[in-house]
């Protein structure tokens, strides 16, 4: 049986992660590029995706219409800014195209990503990385054993250009560990500390945010307890673990039936 291509959209395509998608779609044999989207003021509008890449012409031109999926793509990357994204789903859900986003940073409009799920399939994950995804169940068996007993802090570090804080991935942590804690990290997460502060509540989880240089992503989650501490740590050194991990759910995306997926769906840790 001859093998399915998956047809590629990308959004955000001249971007660093547009990109490196770009790239690795070029080595593989699965799926190809189908249509590379930027925004409206984009100065390499017209530009071929692969040229940008820095690979060879895959006759696959920067476009700022969102019409161009239609007929030419079986699934969606989107690596954006929430206000794009939100568009683009609303795109997808009138047109009935699946999509992967790895945008971040939705703060309450999440809700009319994860409501959108009912029409189309989506992967929406804070983070592509297969070792950021396995990093997750780890935590979440760490979490299971220490939590009661040992106090919980979330680092992260990334570039200078990154626009939210903390990361996804970061918050994502928090979660897999208030949820084992028995709360909603709503109510226990504590975003950095100043001034006379008084001792640590039992129940809190601490967040620290470091945005310095070309820091592709770092994120550890600290479980002290008297006497001892376990740190369990991923650092991402280029985005081609991003890039991997979004083609990797973009293919097994294609063909599903509608719902909200994640990471640990695709990689078969759910």
């Amino acid at each position: 049986m001859k093998q399915k291509i998956t047809r590629i959209g990308i959004l955000g395509a001249a971007g660093k992660m547009g990109r490196e998608i770009t790239r690795q779609i070029s080595n593989r044999k699965d799926c190809k590029v189908g249509v590379a989207i930027e925004k409206k003021d984009s100065p390499f509008l017209g530009l071929d995706s692969g040229d940008l890449a820095g690979i060879h012409p895959n006759g696959c031109c920067l476009t700022d219409s969102l019409d161009a999926f239609l007929g030419n793509v079986d699934v969606l990357i989107d690596f954006s800014i929430p206000e794009s994204t939100l568009n683009t789903v609303r795109f997808c859900c009138d047109n009935k195209l699946p999509i992967v986003i790895g945008t971040t940073g939705f703060g309450e409009n999440i809700s009319a990503v994860t409501n959108s799920s009912s029409h189309i399939p989506i992967v929406l994950a804070p983070n592509m990385s297969i070792g950021v995804n396995l990093s997750f169940k780890v935590v979440e068996l760490a979490a299971e054993i220490l939590a009661d007993q040992f106090d919980v802090e979330i680092i992260e570090a990334h570039h200078r250009d990154k626009i939210d804080a903390p990361s996804g991935t970061a918050l994502r942590l928090g979660e897999i560990v208030a949820k084992k804690k028995g709360s909603d990290l709503k109510s226990v997460a504590v975003f950095g500390r100043e001034g006379r502060t008084g001792p640590r509540k039992k129940e809190t989880i601490g967040f620290e945010t470091v945005r310095a240089g070309d820091i592709v992503g770092d994120h550890t989650v600290l479980f002290a307890g008297k006497g001892e501490r376990i740190e369990i740590t991923h650092r991402a050194s280029d985005r081609s673990a991003f890039a991997t991990g979004a083609i990797v759910a973009a293919r097994w995306l294609d063909g599903k039936e509608p719902g909200l997926f994640d990471m640990q769906d695709v990689l078969g840790l759910a």
